[in-house]
């Protein structure tokens, strides 16, 4: 008979069971060829046994600790609600009161610099060193030969941007220049390759220096969102926590187009101060506050043809993705080289990271890299997060005018403290008004479809969603998505998926796709058993990326290591075709297939559970692999997800470090 699995571990078979120590010794002891794994010494052994040990304690104490401020907060409301307790039971009960905490917001900085100090001037690599912008200024590097004394040594024998393109444009700062450089450190091309891709648009939504140079000097016109924001003027003198009026669209063409010369108007809830805590139950429903009976604003103008014939919602591009299978935006690990893999698997739909509003109006470059659209990805979306109807409208002008997508997508799920208290993310859930101002606003200037991605709400045992979405319906958006959790559970606890269920009948015929603890076929079968239009993939597809494939051929693929290893050489190829193939390239590649392995290390092979399927808030025990590169990845410590990175990238820049950024708090 097996032996009783504990609570929350995932059934393993017994013969692969094993202890940590026992794990551990056998990845220290054992190497395959080509693993650049040698054997060490008994006392370099357990010196790094301690150190990894210290480590482990540091992480789960900084975990575990919550900032300072947060921790006086506590320890004050405590003393001011029991007296009778000292400040010693006080700080006992801090750690048994604490909430795991998603993020870990204490890291390192762990930007490698090194390669700052002697890199080659892009005027040179460009090949014109005559023409460089800085002239004497320029702190880079115009000798090739003095940069190239100092480079650090090739990763390899071949290229994967010569291999593919025919030329590589990063020439001497490559980290595998040596296939493509000829007598005199001469970039050499392939010309019968590079023809075949000249004139392709490869990637899409790249920002343009003339469009930044506006943004950073604000001179771009915001036409549509300025006249549609000039409707939500204030009543009260100082513009703030009065009640804001806007103009109603009509959300169904099949609806009479009465007072579309006299500007009905809209009257919206009470405005939230900025910086208050918003709470659950400010959420109300307008028409419950009143008789219904809506107030109308007359304008002052004549009816003009742009009037008549303005874009209505039906009119607008449909969103056919029903029953298809959806990638969710995922922060971090959800960029472009990942999405390419998923799409290779079966995703129909994927979406960009979430994108800060604010960020995107300022031009800066970090943000607009959220947006990039790689030639694959069929239909594409972008997810937006803003607390403001100002800034969400415009950033909705915005990337209307200047790249392609097919749907945008409003984040009022996202739980993190730094979103949720400036009045963002799953906060809006609780800020009806300026939620209504965003939807209805962004909705009139964009002309493709707007959706939004919600929680259950944001208390754990106080469910709000249904009461909004079929507001959302009303306000113009045509689809929403809907994860099964409220911002307290964060990703803790099973995802509600009888809530979903009500909530898709609720939303009819508006499409609404459920989220939330999908990891096999047949995770996916029992969600579209409950109505929705279909299913968002998050963590899954991170533990698993071929789930995909799982889905659509209804089966579990028993995949092995080295088919998940190509997995990950393909990833390193995609992130340096992205991220280019210099030292820089290489070290953000890294870092994000790290990112990455903190994943895809909580999946366990099929040939190995006791019964299936593998459930996603199940821990995975320590097991040894039916080989040692699966024993390997089967690994949660950090050096070794480092050791499969110098497998594919080379070895690690000196001083290397590297901490996850998202926690693995999904077992409580």
């Amino acid at each position: 008979m097996a032996a009783a699995v504990p609570p929350g571990v995932a059934p393993v078979r017994a013969q692969f069971l094993t202890s940590k120590e026992e794990f551990h010794a056998f990845l220290r002891a054992g190497s395959e060829p080509g693993s650049q794994v040698g054997d060490e010494g008994e006392e370099e052994k357990k010196e790094e046994d301690e150190e990894k040990k210290e480590e482990q304690e540091e992480q789960v104490s900084s975990c575990q600790s919550k900032p300072p401020a947060k921790r006086v907060r506590a320890e004050d409301l405590g003393q001011d609600e029991e007296n009778q307790e000292g400040a010693g039971a006080e700080e006992k009960e801090l750690p048994e009161r604490k909430r795991a905490r998603g993020q870990n917001k204490s890291r390192p900085c762990m930007k490698p610099n090194h390669y700052e100090q002697s890199r080659l001037c892009p005027s040179v690599t460009q090949g014109c060193p005559g023409k460089c912008f800085y002239g004497p200024r320029c702190r880079f590097l115009h000798d090739v030969g003095e940069y190239l004394a100092g480079k650090p040594s090739d990763l390899g024998q071949r290229c994967v941007l010569f291999d593919t393109f025919g030329r590589c444009p990063y020439g001497v700062t490559c980290r595998f220049a040596r296939a493509h450089l000829g007598d005199g450190h001469q970039n050499i091309v392939n010309a019968a390759l590079a023809q075949q891709w000249e004139g392709k648009l490869l990637v899409r939504n790249n920002l343009s220096k003339d469009l930044q140079h506006q943004l950073r000097k604000r001179k771009f016109v915001f036409q549509k969102a300025e006249e549609y924001l000039r409707g939500l003027k204030p009543r009260g003198g100082d513009g703030k926590g009065g009640k804001a009026t806007g103009e109603q669209e009509v959300s169904n063409c099949a609806a009479p187009q009465e007072g579309l010369g006299d500007g009905d108007s809209h009257e919206c809830p009470v405005l939230q101060e900025q910086g208050e805590d918003p709470k659950a139950e400010a959420l109300q429903s307008p028409s419950s506050r009143g008789d219904g009976v809506v107030p109308s604003v007359p304008t002052v103008g004549p009816l003009t043809d742009e009037d008549v014939t303005k874009l209505r919602p039906c009119e607008k591009k449909k969103l056919e993705i029903q029953g298809k299978l959806y990638l969710a935006p995922l922060t971090t690990c959800g960029n472009l080289p990942f999405r390419r893999i998923c799409k290779r698997f079966g995703a129909d739909v994927t979406c960009g990271e979430m994108a800060v509003c604010t960020n995107l109006l300022q031009g800066q470059s970090s943000e607009w890299a959220l947006l990039k659209r790689h030639h694959t990805e069929d239909i594409f979306g972008v997810q937006l997060e803003g607390a403001f109807p100002d800034t969400m409208t415009k950033c909705a002008e915005l990337l209307n005018r200047t790249i392609e997508v097919d749907f945008v997508d409003i984040n009022v799920g996202c739980p993190i403290d730094l979103v949720y208290k400036k009045g963002g993310g799953c906060a809006l859930m609780t800020r009806s008004n300026k939620f209504e101002q965003i939807v209805r606003g962004m909705n009139s200037v964009l002309d493709v479809p707007l959706t939004v991605k919600i929680r259950t709400g944001v208390q754990e045992k106080i469910n709000v969603a249904h009461k909004i979405i079929p507001r959302i319906r009303e306000w113009g958006a045509s689809m929403v998505t809907l994860h099964g959790r409220s911002r307290e559970q964060r990703y803790t606890r099973s995802a509600d998926w009888e809530y979903i269920a009500e909530c898709a009948k609720i939303a009819s015929p508006m499409p609404l796709f459920g989220n939330g603890d999908i990891l096999s076929y047949e995770d996916a079968n029992r969600a579209m058993e409950m109505g929705v239009s279909g299913i968002m993939i998050a963590r899954g597809a991170l533990i698993k990326p071929w789930l995909f494939t799982e889905i659509k051929e209804q089966r579990h693929w028993d995949i092995s290591s080295g088919e998940r290893f190509d997995i990950l050489k393909d990833f390193t190829n995609y992130g340096l075709e992205h991220w280019g193939s210099d030292t820089q390239g290489v070290e953000k590649t890294r870092k994000f297939l790290l990112e990455w392995l903190s994943f895809l290390c909580r999946y366990i092979p099929v040939g190995l559970l006791e019964h299936l399927p593998q459930r996603i808030n199940e821990r995975p025990p320590y097991y040894l692999g039916r080989d040692y590169l699966e024993t390997l990845m089967a690994s949660q410590n950090v050096d070794d997800w480092i050791r499969i990175s110098e497998l594919l990238l080379g070895p690690v820049p000196p001083s290397f470090t590297f901490l996850p950024k998202h926690k693995a708090n999904s077992y409580r």
